[in-house]
């Protein structure tokens, strides 16, 4: 099944429109975390629908009382006018058969040319992705099969690469919007030059704990308190120890150590008891050169009444044979809806970079 989805990924670059340097067109309207599913109002009941709604609509349990993954709005397509202002929004869904007799189904045959329709019909591509058609900031997402029940199964067997795809596209968004305003590249520049490594910082974060190997930064806000912290470790030759009980021991140990509260016997720590309601999710990915594990869950405040979500980054560099950890955090508790920000600490962390060629007498670090 994932053969052939990608194999649709490509066949849509065809039908794309892409957004570029020099394109004035308007931005597309809409929330990054809101999408619009477009199906005939006969279906919003089908099996498709019903996978949609668990695809993209599911539960995300590693913040503190669930969010769901999008917030899904479903419509029709009733007259001209109204597809032209459904073609405005940020974040797209049609679906239908390819053979549905309705506004949506001829919608969907108007977008794709007679080869692709062909390969649907054979069963070969049912997901086509498609940026910036209309308007810029735009992602638009084709789901057709030669029936319900097909599509449906479609969706389902495919969904870790249909989020995939489309939290690419938000965490794009995200991270122009964290460094549209201001960063400071002085933290970045300052961590290349001295330590051979650099991660992009939000305007308004300030140095709290500089170690010789960890570094920690906070941006308190009355509401809404963020916090990071970076460790590393050279001259690591194996990394046959590292998975996520390991990832989850260290950041517990450098927390209690570094990140407290009010006292002493107050420091934060992975909250690990309640797995089936708060559960911890890591996965690996490669940046480049760089083996990269993300692990994703909330906190707790031993001896406190604290908690929030985190998002942990943990890179390793083989060429330089050092190992790094970028750990992200909030406390908000007047703040309902924590997944965006959570988003946002997905986007940062990936700006990471490394000096393949670092070696340990080039440290500059300040007394």
């Amino acid at each position: 099944m994932k053969r052939l989805f990608l194999f649709g990924l490509t066949a849509i670059l065809g039908i794309m429109t892409i957004s570029c340097d020099g394109d004035y067109r308007p931005l597309a309207d809409g929330n990054t975390r809101e999408v619009v599913v477009v199906m005939d109002s006969t279906t919003w009941e089908s099996k498709t629908a019903d996978a949609i709604r668990d695809v993209f609509g599911q539960w995300v349990l590693t913040v503190p009382n669930g969010e769901p993954y999008y917030d899904l709005q479903f419509t029709q397509i009733t007259s001209q006018d109204q597809l032209d202002r459904l073609k405005k929004q940020k974040n797209l869904i049609f679906a239908a058969p390819i053979e549905e007799d309705s506004n949506v189904g001829r919608q969907i045959r108007g977008l794709l040319d007679d080869s692709i329709e062909q390969r649907v019909r054979q069963g070969e591509s049912f997901a086509f992705p498609f940026q910036d058609q209309w308007y810029r900031d735009q992602y638009a997402l084709i789901l057709t099969s030669t029936s319900d029940s097909t599509l449906a199964e479609k969706i389902r067997n495919t969904e870790n690469s249909l989020l995939s795809n489309m939290l690419e596209k938000e965490l794009k968004r995200w991270e122009y919007f964290v460094y549209e305003k201001k960063e400071l590249t002085e933290y970045s520049d300052s961590l290349w030059q001295n330590r051979g490594f650099k991660v992009r910082f939000q305007h308004d974060y300030i140095k709290n704990v500089d170690t010789l190997n960890f570094i920690s930064y906070r941006r308190a806000l009355p509401q809404n308190d963020r916090w990071m912290w970076i460790w590393y470790q050279d001259n690591v030759e194996d990394i046959s120890f590292l998975d996520r009980d390991w990832i989850i021991s260290t950041r517990d140990s450098l927390s209690k150590h570094f990140i407290k509260g009010a006292r002493d016997s107050m420091y934060v720590q992975t909250y690990l008891n309640r797995p089936e309601i708060r559960p911890i999710e890591s996965e690996t990915f490669q940046k480049g050169r760089l083996l990269a594990y993300e692990t994703r869950g909330t906190w707790h405040m031993v001896n406190g009444l604290m908690g929030g979500p985190f998002v942990n980054f943990t890179y390793y560099d083989p060429d330089s044979k050092r190992l790094f950890m970028i750990d992200y955090n909030q406390f908000a508790p007047g703040v309902r809806n924590k997944l965006p920000f959570v988003r946002q600490f997905r986007a940062m962390g990936r700006t990471f970079e490394s000096d393949s060629s670092w070696t340990t007498d080039q440290y500059n670090l300040p007394s």
